[in-house]
């Protein structure tokens, strides 16, 4: 007598596609340790957020994700119901030092920083204070004070803008290089030219490496550098976000769940059914008068009968 094989039980998700740069994955004896998936507190947001410190904690990435409904990936020979492309790119540890250097610089007074980043929420911020990355920068938004074999530091609002300023016009440079459309007959949800480059002006630049910037700091400190940067005042809610920050899901940071070295895609919220394409809608304009639909060509056929 056969017995039926019973299914495995469902088990969480242990597996992932990630495109990283090599640096971000290698491994060093050198090195204590080993490039893993931290939950850190998101600049912007204060929300929980995953990261990928490489070995030896030199250098840190932000995982982001481009997902779909209805997509998953075939592995060995499994099925992962986990369908989203996760991809690491570089993020300057900086922006995640600011919220700690400005919550101690209330204070007005210089601490070391192992004082003053701490956090019960996200113990692995400390991590941070051995990025070399980090620590060779944090001049930039902070005075230094040294004492001995000791570094104090204390926040600086001027020295963080005018940092912040240096960022948003190297963006404006990277913008103009790449070629891509900035100005306000951008569509955002496609990316699609609506208006001739020369008609960007470099108040649209600047407007637009703003909200890329500002997904990288509070919303206290963007509108800070709004006003350094000297740009038009906002006349509705709608223009604090530029086209760059109306996008698809493709650049939503990676949502830490309980366990923070995975992915957990249990509360990952289905989005509603997205509009339809250019492609789809010209094909839905085709004449499709005598052409057979796809099922047709696997229903059973009928038998006529004889007469």
């Amino acid at each position: 007598m056969t017995t039926k094989k019973k299914r495995s039980p469902h088990t969480a998700n242990d597996s992932w596609v990630v495109i990283a740069a090599d640096s971000a994955l290698e491994t060093s004896k050198t090195r204590d340790s080993d490039p893993n998936f931290v939950k850190l507190r998101n600049p912007a947001t204060g929300a929980a957020s995953q990261y990928l410190f490489s070995s030896g904690d030199e250098r840190v990435y932000e995982i982001k994700a481009f997902a779909e409904d209805f997509r998953s990936w075939f592995i060995g020979q499994t099925v992962q119901r986990d369908g989203r492309l996760l991809y690491a790119t570089p993020v300057d540890p900086v922006f995640l030092l600011l919220q700690y250097l400005q919550r101690g610089g209330v204070e007005g007074k210089f601490q070391p920083l192992q004082q003053v980043v701490m956090d019960e929420d996200y113990p692995g911020c400390t991590r941070l204070l051995k990025c070399t990355q980090a620590l060779s920068s944090v001049h930039h938004v902070a005075d230094e004070k040294a004492v001995g074999d000791l570094k104090f530091h204390r926040y600086n609002q001027e020295k963080t803008l005018e940092w912040l300023k240096k960022k948003v016009q190297n963006t404006v440079s990277a913008l103009k290089k790449s070629d891509l459309s900035v100005g306000g007959g951008v569509k955002s949800t496609t990316y699609v030219r609506v208006k001739q480059e020369s008609d960007a002006t470099e108040e649209d630049y600047l407007v637009y490496a703003h909200g890329l910037i500002s997904e990288y700091i509070s919303e206290e400190l963007s509108k800070d550098l709004h006003k350094h940067l000297q740009l038009p005042e906002i006349s509705s809610p709608k223009e604090v976000e530029p086209p760059s920050k109306k996008r698809k899901l493709s650049d939503k940071p990676v949502e830490a769940g309980d366990d923070y070295t995975k992915f957990n895609s249990s509360d990952f919220t289905r989005k509603p059914p997205k509009k339809m394409t250019a492609a789809q809608k010209s094909l839905a304009k085709v004449d499709k008068t005598g052409m057979k639909s796809m099922s047709a060509f696997f229903s059973p056929k009928v038998k006529q009968e004889k007469n």
